[in-house]
């Protein structure tokens, strides 16, 4: 084999392009995998269309091993810091992958319920490992390339994805904190609820029941099945719903980037060469596949909220449960469990472990506030929207029945 001695400029060409060679199906390997990610959230969602479950349980797309593997693929792009480009689809690719992440983690966030704590700990621990090193990367990008004015507005956008695509792993984790403890009160709920439906009316299998009461009985058990769901139990808080409607502001946020990407002036070709389109491509089309889910937990949840509008004070709308804080609180709380002989220790232990600990309760009410506000803020939209929308269809009976046609 020849050897190259690095002597020259066209040395270091030539090796450079060589390394280069394989860039467009390292491309191709992510768009699969994103289309993998993109594939597994579009059959959720249609199974929950199918199934009329809108709440839409996580069966093939849930926080898993195989899943954090499949999208740790997917963010290459925005890992990459070494071959960022000025070139229109370069800059878009690395968007719309940060907004594929945070769509991703809008699915995942069902699957809370149906995971162990020990799973959820150790999913948790990597899906954050991988957002704050894909928010760190974004930080650096942003920082060394802000003198330059020609991507000002990519450079923002992109940060401003990176804040929520944090922000939403901040949701995830406060969220799982909840789970435990709303699982306890699941399965105290089902067996009072058991009790009674038990006691209304004793049937021996060996006697003769009419079919109302065996329809009464069995629609009884099937809605005790549907609500006693963990994974229905998360999908129905503040903090899913509040989700949602962060993924749906981070797909438009990609629309709109993506509406004005013939204005920029590309100058440098992407390392990717023709795969880089497929990319943008296929995480386009997973935003609009995996966006179903979340966006329709949140439109499903401020439509419910709109009709009980006015029957609480704004205070009592705000107010947070104790099962949202309740785990934090045993863990402050709790006695240290160490065994150590002197008195001191053992309470400047304890002292540490409370100044630790009411920070993130503080962090805990802060987020199930600003996600009851702002699913409070879209039942007012979403009620105006539905008023608007029934004025309209009775002013249109109306001219129809005046024979005064359409206005």
């Amino acid at each position: 084999m020849h050897r190259m001695d690095l002597t020259s400029d066209e040395d270091y060409t030539a090796l450079h392009d060589k390394l280069e060679e394989p860039m467009p199906w390292i491309g191709l390997y992510i768009a699969a995998a994103s289309a993998a990610c993109a594939l597994s959230m579009a059959a959720d969602a249609l199974i929950g269309f199918r199934s009329r479950r809108y709440w839409f349980p996580c069966k093939y797309f849930s926080l898993n091993a195989f899943s954090l593997a499949v999208l740790a693929a997917t963010m290459k792009l925005p890992l990459d810091l070494t071959s960022f480009t000025v070139q229109d689809d370069d800059k878009l690719a690395r968007i719309s992958s940060l907004v594929f992440m945070s769509t991703a983690m809008g699915n995942f966030m069902t699957s809370l319920g149906s995971m162990t704590n020990n799973e959820i700990i150790l999913n948790l621990a990597a899906l954050a490992l991988l957002v704050i090193t894909i928010f760190g990367n974004v930080a650096v990008q942003v920082m060394h390339l802000l003198h330059f004015y020609d991507v000002h507005h990519i450079l923002e956008e992109q940060f401003v994805c990176a804040v929520f695509m944090l922000l939403l792993i901040l949701m995830l984790c406060y969220s799982a904190v909840m789970v435990p403890t709303a699982k306890r009160h699941i399965d105290l709920s089902y067996r009072e609820m058991h009790r009674k439906i038990s006691n209304d009316k004793k049937v021996e299998w060996g006697g003769i029941f009419s079919v109302d009461e065996l329809r009464i009985a069995v629609r009884k058990y099937w809605v005790m099945a549907q609500t006693g769901s963990s994974q229905f139990v998360v999908a129905r808080s503040v903090t899913c719903a509040a989700s949602g409607l962060m993924c749906l502001l981070m797909g438009l946020t990609l629309l709109q980037v993506e509406r004005r990407k013939f204005s920029y002036e590309g100058k440098v070709s992407s390392n990717y060469k023709w795969s880089i389109k497929l990319i943008l491509l296929v995480q386009t089309t997973g935003v609009a596949a995996g966006g179903i889910a979340p966006v329709m937990r949140w439109f499903v949840a401020a439509r419910l909220k709109s009709s009980k509008i006015g029957h609480k004070s704004f205070r009592d709308e705000l107010k947070v449960e104790t099962y949202w804080t309740q785990r934090l609180v045993q863990l402050r709380d709790r006695s240290v469990p160490l065994r150590i002989a002197p008195h001191i220790p053992r309470k400047l232990l304890h002292y540490a472990k409370g100044s630790l600990l009411n920070p993130c309760i503080k962090v805990q009410v802060a987020i199930v506030r600003a996600s009851k506000l702002s699913l409070l803020f879209s039942a007012v939209c979403v009620k105006g929207l539905v008023f608007c929308f029934h004025h309209i269809k009775n002013l249109n009976a109306r001219c129809r029945i005046e024979g005064i046609g359409r206005c």
